[in-house]
């Protein structure tokens, strides 16, 4: 593994720590981006990287990541992450879990742990019986909590409805082209939003009979994983894992808007431009895929001072993603610049960078 401080995505991250438990096997990467707004909150990651230099860039692209998504959500909580790297087997303990909610105990709240792509919530519970620092809990009635994915697939759908507003001139998805990359959690709830608002669907995953599944429950079409990026349609909503927005990829899309959960989307900064040079709407993913966090956070600094966590608060954060889309989307019509500089110069101003 690289040395961080010479890693492209290292952004002045505040402490990069790598953790390594013997006695459980545990190898782990925890990025703490920004604690300007408060602890910084991002989920845990179980993932197997070809090379494990590939899970200290993860952690670096999406720590920064949350810096940006907490920020632009106007949330009091700065930007982490944390990746367990799996092995071939996809081996998970009790022991390195244990390993690795005391990893996150030990940092004394300035990084707030949560469920991502490869932890359940039982995992997510255990972690919670070593240590404090951590949400997306089981809620009690009433409140927020729970699994983040519905709430982020509420935010994308949001934001893709605003997306079609700006740019096609469309209050309703009726009769709409919505290819979904990912059929997970995410994917799938976005993709239950849209089918309920009368759009058409085209769906894949790496899982392909997923994908077969949520097409056939929602009237939809299922492709090849490797086809959906070059399917016509009205909207790309790229739901599954990032860095998908490459030159290669950018050459392949035949649609206008690019707007789904996938964090990390553009691989490369210059990616940005290349989508708007071809007129294609994209929305920046911290600021459309927020829902999640916006849950977590609510949950947990409502936890720390005793108090309900208010699901009409998540809820009207969530209802607000639309606006800081159009705001984006305005800005870069003004200026020129393309809408993640402009998001990421707007996250940028708000964490004091």
């Amino acid at each position: 593994m690289t040395a961080f401080w010479t890693d492209p995505d290292f952004d002045e991250h505040e402490l990069v720590q790598l953790v390594h438990d013997r006695a459980s096997g545990l190898t782990a990467v925890i990025a703490i981006h920004s604690t300007h707004l408060g602890g910084a909150g991002g989920g845990v990651r179980f993932w197997r990287y070809a090379d494990p230099a590939g899970g200290l860039t993860d952690a670096l692209r999406l720590s920064r990541g949350m810096s940006y998504k907490n920020a632009m959500a106007g949330l009091a909580m700065g930007g982490g992450k944390a990746v367990i790297l799996s092995d071939a087997a996809g081996t998970k303990t009790p022991g390195m879990l244990a390993a690795f909610a005391d990893a996150v105990e030990a940092l004394g709240g300035r990084y707030v742990t949560a469920q991502d792509v490869g932890m359940s919530m039982d995992d997510i519970m255990a972690i919670s019986r070593r240590t404090a620092f951590v949400s997306g809990l089981p809620p009690a009635a009433g409140e927020a909590g729970g699994t983040p994915g519905p709430f982020t697939a509420q935010g994308i759908f949001l934001g893709i409805k605003a997306a079609v507003r700006h740019k096609l001139g469309r209050d309703s998805m009726a009769g709409l082209h919505v290819a979904v990359q990912g059929a997970g959690a995410v994917g799938g709830g976005t993709a239950r939003l849209l089918a309920a608002d009368g759009a058409r669907l085209t769906i894949a995953d790496m899982d392909a009979a997923k994908a077969q599944a949520l097409a056939a429950e929602l009237g939809g079409t299922a492709v090849a994983a490797d086809a959906i990026m070059a399917v016509p349609c009205d909207v790309f909503s790229p739901c599954a894992l990032g860095a998908i927005l490459d030159d290669a990829g950018i050459a392949r899309l035949n649609t206008g808007i690019v707007a789904g959960g996938a964090n990390n989307q553009l691989a490369r900064p210059e990616h940005g431009a290349a989508l708007a040079a071809r007129d294609i709407l994209y929305a920046p993913d911290y600021v459309i895929n927020a829902g999640g966090i916006v849950s977590v956070a609510v949950e947990y600094l409502a936890r720390t001072k005793g108090q309900p966590a208010d699901l009409g608060e998540v809820e009207a954060r969530i209802a607000a993603i639309p606006g800081r889309l159009e705001a984006i989307w305005a800005e870069s019509a003004a200026s020129g610049r393309s809408p993640d500089v402009v998001a990421d110069a707007m996250a940028r101003k708000l964490i004091g960078r």
